[in-house]
């Protein structure tokens, strides 16, 4: 099985004790930062059980001010620790100075970036930072955003193509983003995500990400909450056909359910990937 679940503390124990069947668990990277401790305990016997993948949130790899030093040297301490199978963050900001020439803060969330010759450069130079740093290729997520740039000079698609390209990076494909997004924009959710898809380099895709989003009356909120809706198992179905059996995570991070609700998520996505392979 190339499918997995995002292991969260919930689950812990559990996951160690039952050892299902699962191509791989993905956690948070921040959430092991530390020198040691119980929780970077529970991560290696996590690993000696299932290849982990290290899943980022804080690297801020679009952010103009440049990367925090002591971020990605933990990142670092934790990729050479744990031996992952891949590591990944996001197209995102969230450093910048409050004021001109002030000191650099970090921002606690997922900011968009614009899609932009001038940030593709910015991107580009700080994930080839990452890459150099952990001597490990990098992942990098396309973001559920809730505004756009007005300078937006090229589609999603072809920036992911040139990041990658540029970079030797991989993307790390949100197929409930896609969807999300485009519900967010009034668009059709299925054909708008899989003309995405269609758009991407086929190669390029090293990861996928199904989660649940909340639809409330003005917008719809990637929350991680519940179990993934039709419109991103269609599209999903469509991801596989075009670029083949990419692992496959399933990601609830907000009233996380039974262990074993993740495990038949991750079972459906098996059951996707198996019915596109030839007979």
């Amino acid at each position: 099985m190339s499918a997995g679940i995002g292991w969260r503390q919930p689950h812990y124990r559990e996951l160690i004790q039952r050892r299902p069947a699962l191509g791989f668990i993905e956690v948070h990277s921040e959430n092991f930062f530390a020198e040691g401790g119980a929780a970077l305990a529970v991560l290696e016997q996590g690993r000696a059980q299932y290849p982990v993948s290290l899943h980022g949130v804080g690297l801020g790899l679009g952010s103009a001010a440049g990367l925090d030093a002591w971020h990605l040297d933990r990142l670092a301490a934790l990729v050479q620790r744990i031996d992952p199978v891949r590591v990944s963050d996001h197209a995102s900001f969230a450093r910048a100075p409050l004021q001109a020439h002030g000191p650099v803060v970090h921002g606690a969330d997922l900011l968009p970036i614009a899609f932009t010759p001038a940030a593709l450069d910015i991107l580009v130079a700080n994930v080839q930072r990452v890459q150099e740093r952990l001597r490990w290729p990098l992942l990098v997520e396309n973001l559920s955003a809730y505004l756009h740039w007005a300078d937006d000079a090229m589609s999603e698609a072809a920036f992911f193509n040139a990041l990658v390209q540029r970079s030797g990076c991989q993307l790390l494909l949100d197929v409930n983003n896609l969807v999300v997004n485009a519900l967010n924009a009034g668009l059709d959710p299925v054909a708008t995500a899989c003309g995405f898809i269609d758009a991407l380099a086929p190669a390029s895709v090293g990861e996928i990400h199904l989660a649940g989003h909340a639809v409330l009356p003005d917008i719809v909120i990637d929350d991680h909450g519940c179990r993934v809706s039709p419109p991103v198992w269609t599209a999903y179905a469509h991801a596989v056909r075009r670029l083949g059996t990419v692992p496959t995570l399933i990601e609830w991070d907000t009233d996380v359910p039974a262990l074993d609700v993740l495990l038949d998520e991750a079972t459906q996505a098996a059951r996707i990937q198996a019915a596109a392979r030839p007979s």
